[in-house]
């Protein structure tokens, strides 16, 4: 073989050599970037589309049993609700009733404490009117009978009428030992004397009078106080 020929098929085998290598090459880089392209995932999006949307779609819908329970839920609550609000009407009706009754009662007792007021004296005043009528027959046979006859009826009448007062608990306030007490007597009148050590009372000018043991009318009376000495 000439020499010529023997170096161009030395150089034809090994660039075919040279080319089965590359070929080897691309193939395992191929088969390389499909096992790393198998553990990787891409997410492909839409142009204009939200990544959220479609994470959104992607939740379970609700099931049917979840949206009756949901539902006998918001029943319950409404009935509930209802009854709230029943029951608060019921309290306010309760309680504008109460309050109408309380006013009322008020109006009553107001017009009864008047009434006492007015009528409390009812009995009192009829059995004063007898005493009235006769003190008239008094008056009215003045004339008719002698001046020892109407003085012993103007004095039986007097006695009848303390005894109406003494009869509602009015009785007369005695002094005792003429010590003057201010809670029962009203000073009218003062006179300065050696002859007395404290105040001690002169003379009842008007008589005062206790009813039930409470003072109703303080005794009016003239007060005998000791001398005051000039100092030198």
């Amino acid at each position: 073989m000439p020499k010529d020929d023997a170096e161009n098929s030395k150089e034809s085998n090994a660039a075919g050599k040279a080319k089965e290598a590359g070929e080897f090459k691309k193939a395992d880089d191929s088969q390389a970037g499909k096992e790393i392209g198998d553990k990787v995932e891409y997410e492909v999006v839409q142009e204009g589309e939200p990544a959220g949307e479609k994470k959104e779609q992607e939740r379970p819908k609700a099931l049917p049993e979840d949206d009756k329970n949901l539902k006998n839920k918001l029943k319950k609550k409404d009935a509930e609700v209802k009854a709230l609000k029943k029951e608060k009407e019921e309290f306010k009706d309760k309680y504008l009733r109460k309050l109408a009754e309380m006013e009322n009662l008020r109006k009553r007792f107001e017009r009864d404490r008047s009434e006492y007021q007015h009528y409390a004296l009812n009995d009192f005043l009829r059995e004063l009117l007898v005493v009235l009528d006769n003190f008239e027959r008094a008056f009215l046979n003045r004339n008719q009978s002698d001046g020892k006859s109407f003085q012993e009826g103007v004095e039986m009448i007097y006695r009848q009428y303390q005894d109406l007062l003494k009869k509602k608990g009015v009785v007369p306030i005695e002094i005792k030992d003429k010590k003057f007490d201010p809670t029962i007597h009203h000073a009218v009148l003062t006179e300065e004397t050696e002859a007395v050590a404290e105040p001690e009372v002169a003379e009842v000018l008007q008589r005062g009078y206790l009813l039930h043991d409470r003072l109703l009318r303080p005794a009016m009376v003239k007060v005998l106080v000791p001398k005051k000495r000039e100092e030198l």
